[in-house]
Order: structure tokens, then C-alpha cells, then sequence
């Protein structure tokens, strides 16, 4: 049973091994020598990195995202009431928290207060006073920031991320270590999108065309011309196929005084109407006038505008130049993405295209069946973090709450939609404070001294019990061999992640397997001196001193099961190499050493010396 076990130890072990030998190698070459070596051993390294023992962010480096939570914009949400006051308000919050980070309710109560105003007219219930409302907006602010680390967390685990941290520091941000990644534009992807999901009725393209020319005509009436402007329409209607026609005189001389703000803009009558096409060089001119407070007052209070996540790929200009599209759509969705209870990422087979469907609960898809039936031939827009994935045409009312999502340009693009989707929506918006590729936090130098003072402490250890239990020892310090060896493939054969905290376990482990040898050496010695043999002694030895072995184990195995309930990134690591070992030790310390005890007495007879 020895035997098998270690030979199964050294088979999961293996991979580790040769991953390691891979490694060494690639090292040794570059350029197209590396990338030749890579072609060569693509499989045997990609099945060596599945099935070795992963590192954690300690020891191999990866990503260090922290994350901000907006509390500022859930307190927007929350509202009930949004005049212009409220906006007067919120901007003066959001203006001193991010000059002095003070608390975003503290400061809407103080601000409520110093004109005389009710907190009531905007959350909770009229009759309600401040200190009521006040406590709510605490609690919920705090139940945001809980949530989105669960959130978080269910994305990372979904993702295959090995043993992350996810941490709050202090009372708005959230540090999450994500070791072995590399992939910065994924991380910000997968932590840092709110994907609030929003299904959104596109306005009547009259109502559409009248704003636009009102922003047109405000502008040109304050003398603002186009001098950054990039972009003539009729070289986009040169570029395509379609009819494409831009503003009323925009090809006439003076027409980009006359039309300051359709210059920038193109519309396609026949494809999208109310629809206006925007070159990407003229994308942050155009946000530039959307953001205008003034241009705001003049959009209709139930009505925005919202850009396409991407690049219209049908489209370009004679430049080249890409085609962001721009959605006049009502302020107010119709259904969120709160009802979405299991998306799934595949490619469509009818047009060979990365989608997302999704699946509703029953008030979701009852209300999708009443929205898609009172709105057919209208378009609704998909919309995620207020960027349209697509406008589709309802041709028909959808029942069963089944539904999907187009837009993306890959199947991993899909994927990550996937995993954001199913672990659900951020309960408010997240901003990334730092995000970096770290080395090793401990540095190089502070590994290499660590695992030499590992190495050193199991090394005095052995001497010791060789020293004090003479051949007794050296049979302790065998089992210490196969104790490590087992608990390693362990880890190896569960993806376990070897971190710094879960080094110093594995070397608590072999204190406690000697620990309990020696109290199974020092009973044995006890039983000598009483007159018996050297194999009643042993057996006796081991009887008498299992129950102490066993209680004590059995406790440290209970705080470990603690701590990797509670604990979180090395905290778990810790337990986790901890309660294998314990396991492992207690195999080794008790029933390997028995083993050879009784192979040295019985088989060969030879006198074991306890010290």
C-alpha cells in the first residue's frame, strides 16, 4: 500500500516536474528558436500547466486590480425623483468627494440641509425624516460594497482564476489579485464592467430628427463652427453602397456655419432611420456636444443618446476611417437584466457570429412577452453599460423569456458576456483605481531567502531527531519523506495553488508529523524502562500515544476547516496545505514508521535505538 501510494504520488507529481524542465528550456532560447520550441511542445505544455501545482500571486506574479465602488451613482439610482435641483445637488457631491473622498451620504445630507430641503423628496417615504433616510442610504451603500465583492469574486471563480485574493480596503474599494493572469484588457472586461443590462425602446425617428436639428440650430446660433471637425459626409457616401444623405446644404458653401452639428453626422434613411452615423474622428466632438448642460436642457427628459459598443463594420469612409452609430432611445428601459437567470455564450449557426442567449424568470418573460407585443415592427435596443449591442426589430411578441444578445466580434468576447451575465450585474458602478502586472510582491530575493530558511528549519529538524532518537529518528525523517510527497500530489491532483502562507503550512505539517513521532518515541522509551521487549514497547508505544496524536490533529484540522471557511486568498492557501498535511502526517508519523518498525524487528531482527 506504501509502495502504490507513492508511485501514484509520483505520477500526479510528474507533470509538475516536466512543466518545470519545459520551462528551463523555453527560457534558454528566443526569438524564433522559442517560438519554434513553443509549435514543437504546444500539447505537452498546455496538459503539464493543466495538472501541476499552481503558483499564487506571491510567488508567480500576475494582476493587481483595485477597484472603486461609485457610490456617488448608486445614490443617483436610488432616487425616485430626479429634478434639476437633484442634479444641482449630486454634482456638488460628486465634485467634493473627489476632492476630499468624504462620505457621498454624509455630504447629500449636509448639502439637503444647508437649503432647507427634505431628503424625503427624493428617497424613501414622505413622512420619512433624514436620519431614517440617511440610515437607508448607509445600509444600502454598504450592501453594495458586499455585493460587489461577492460579484467579483463568482466572475473570478467562473473565470479559472487559481486561489485569488479579493479584499476591501477601507470602506469603498476592493483589491482583487488575480494570480498567473496577464491579460490586462480581459481583467477590466470581467472586474470592472457594471453589465447593467438594460432593454431600451428606440424613439419615433421624427422625434429623433427634430432634436438633433435643435442642438443643430442652438449651436449654429451661437456662432460654433466645426474647426475640429474631421469628417465631410459626402465622403462617406462616396465610400458606400448605400444612399446616404447628410444634412439639409451640407454640401453647399457655409454650410458647417449654417449646420455645426450635422456636419459631424451621417444618416442612413434607408437602413436605420433616426439613426445618425458618426465617423470615429468626429466621435469626440460629438461627445463633446451631447455633454454640453446646455445641449442637455434641449433633450427631451425621457429621451438620450447612446453610442454602438463597437465600430459599424459595414461602414467606412473614403478615409478608412470607422462608423460608430448613435441611438436616440428613451431614458427609461423597458426590462433590466436583474431577470436574467442563465446566459450562454455560442456561435450562431445561420450567420456564423459569436451570440449570447439568455434564459428569463417567470416576470421576466411574462413582462417580455407584454413589452414585444405591444411594440411590434418597433426597435428595441440592447443595452449594456450604456452602449448598444444591437437595435432589433420586434417582428413578433417573444414568449417563454428567451432571448439573445449580438455584437460581439469573438467567442471569447461572448464568453466573458457569459460569465458577467450569470454572476450578475455590479449593484453599482465600479471604477478601476490601479490596475498593474506585479512581480512577485515578496521580490525575488525574499523567496529565495524563505525557502532557505524552510530549508534550513527541516534540515535542523532532521538532525535533531537523527541526533536524539538515534535510528528511531532516521526512520521518522523517511516518513517526513513521504509525508511531503503526498501532501505535494494532493495539491497537484486538486489544482491546488502553492502560495508563501501555504509553504509556512507545509512546513507547520512536518513539525506536527515529528511532533508525532515524538510522542510515540518518548512513550516507547518509557515502556523499556519498565523491562518490556523492544516490540512490546513499540506496540505499546503506539497504542498509548494515538489518542494524545489523534485530539491534537483533530483540533488543528478543525481550525484549518475555519479558516478556509472564512479566510479568503492566502489565508486559504494556509489551510488548505495545513489540513492535507495533517492528514499526510498522521499516515507517515503512525502507520509508514510502524510499518518499518516492524519490518526492521520482525523480518530482519535487527534492535531499533530510541536515544
Amino acid at each position: 500500500m506504501i509502495a502504490a501510494a507513492a508511485a501514484v504520488s509520483l505520477y500526479l507529481l510528474y507533470p509538475t516536474y516536466h512543466d518545470y524542465q519545459l520551462t528551463n528550456q523555453l527560457r534558454k532560447l528566443s526569438g524564433q528558436d522559442s517560438l519554434q520550441f513553443v509549435e514543437q511542445h504546444e500539447t505537452a505544455l498546455k496538459e503539464a500547466r493543466a495538472k501541476r501545482i499552481k503558483l499564487g500571486l506571491d510567488i508567480q506574479g500576475g494582476m493587481r486590480v483595485v477597484l472603486e465602488v461609485d457610490v456617488t451613482k448608486l445614490l443617483e439610482d436610488l432616487a425616485k425623483n430626479k429634478d434639476e435641483t437633484f442634479t444641482q445637488l449630486m454634482t456638488g457631491v460628486r465634485t467634493t468627494v473627489r476632492a476630499t473622498e468624504a462620505d457621498p451620504v454624509v455630504l447629500l445630507r449636509k448639502l439637503c440641509e444647508e437649503r432647507n430641503i427634505r431628503m424625503s423628496r427624493y428617497y424613501g417615504n414622505l413622512r420619512d425624516d433624514n436620519d431614517k433616510i440617511a440610515t437607508m442610504l448607509e445600509d444600502e451603500s454598504k450592501k453594495a460594497i458586499d455585493r460587489a465583492m461577492e460579484i467579483v469574486g463568482n466572475r473570478v471563480n467562473q473565470y479559472g482564476v487559481s486561489e485569488p485574493s479579493i479584499q476591501k480596503l477601507g470602506g469603498e474599494r476592493i483589491i482583487v489579485e488575480l494570480p498567473g493572469v496577464t491579460n490586462e484588457a480581459e481583467v477590466k472586461s470581467l472586474v470592472g464592467e457594471t453589465a447593467l443590462l438594460e432593454f431600451k425602446l428606440l424613439k419615433d425617428p421624427e422625434v429623433a430628427t427634430r432634436v438633433l436639428n435643435a442642438i443643430d440650430q442652438h449651436l449654429a446660433a451661437e456662432g460654433i463652427g466645426t474647426a475640429d471637425s474631421t469628417h465631410d459626409s459626402t465622403a462617406v457616401a462616396a465610400a458606400t453602397s448605400d444612399s446616404l444623405t447628410g444634412a439639409e446644404d451640407s454640401t453647399e458653401a457655409g454650410s458647417k456655419a449654417k449646420h455645426p452639428f450635422l456636419n459631424s453626422l451621417v444618416f442612413v434613411d434607408q437602413r436605420s432611420p433616426g439613426e445618425a452615423i458618426v465617423p470615429e474622428g468626429n466621435v469626440a466632438r460629438v461627445r463633446r456636444i451631447l455633454d454640453r448642460e446646455d445641449v442637455r436642457r434641449i433633450i427631451p427628459p425621457d429621451m438620450e443618446f447612446l453610442w454602438s459598443a463597437r465600430a459599424d463594420l459595414r461602414l467606412t469612409t473614403k478615409e478608412g476611417q470607422k462608423l460608430f452609430v448613435l441611438y436616440p432611445v428613451k431614458h427609461i428601459p423597458e426590462l433590466t437584466g436583474g431577470v436574467i437567470v442563465n446566459a450562454r455564450a455560442e456561435m450562431d449557426p445561420s450567420y456564423n457570429r459569436p451570440i449570447v442567449t439568455m434564459e428569463m424568470n417567470s416576470d421576466g418573460a411574462h413582462e417580455w412577452a407584454r413589452i414585444t407585443g405591444a411594440n411590434v415592427n418597433k426597435r428595441i435596443a440592447v443595452v449594456m453599460d450604456n452602449s448598444v449591442f444591437s437595435a432589433p426589430v420586434v417582428r413578433n411578441k417573444i414568449i417563454g423569456g428567451h432571448s439573445q444578445i449580438e455584437g460581439m466580434s469573438t467567442i471569447e468576447e461572448a464568453r466573458l458576456l457569459e460569465i458577467v451575465l450569470k454572476a450578475g450585474a455590479l449593484p453599482a458602478p465600479v471604477d478601476i483605481v490601479e490596475q498593474r502586472s506585479v512581480g512577485p510582491s515578496l521580490g525575488e530575493d525574499s523567496i529565495r531567502a524563505g525557502l532557505f530558511a524552510s530549508s534550513l528549519a527541516v534540515l535542523l529538524t532532521v538532525l535533531f531527531m537523527v541526533f536524539y532518537y538515534r535510528s528511531g529518528g532516521v526512520v521518522a525523517d523517511v516518513a517526513l519523506i513521504f509525508c511531503l510527497l503526498f501532501l505535494t500530489a494532493v495539491l497537484a491532483e486538486f489544482q491546488g495553488t502553492l502560495t508563501l502562507p501555504g509553504i509556512a503550512g507545509i512546513i507547520l505539517t512536518l513539525a506536527v508529523a515529528v511532533d508525532a513521532n515524538v510522542l510515540i518515541y518518548e512513550r516507547v522509551r518509557e515502556e523499556q524502562a519498565t523491562g518490556k521487549t523492544l516490540r512490546a514497547a513499540i506496540d505499546a508505544g503506539y497504542a498509548k500515544a494515538w489518542t494524545a496524536i489523534f485530539d491534537s490533529n483533530l483540533i488543528t484540522f478543525v481550525t484549518g476547516i475555519i479558516l478556509y471557511q472564512f479566510g479568503s486568498g492566502p489565508v486559504q492557501g494556509f489551510a488548505l496545505t495545513l489540513m492535507i498535511g495533517i492528514v499526510a502526517s498522521i499516515i507517515s508519523a503512525v502507520f509508514i514508521t510502524r510499518v518499518i518498525f516492524n519490518i526492521l524487528t520482525d523480518k530482519y531482527g535487527l534492535k531499533v535505538n530510541f536515544g
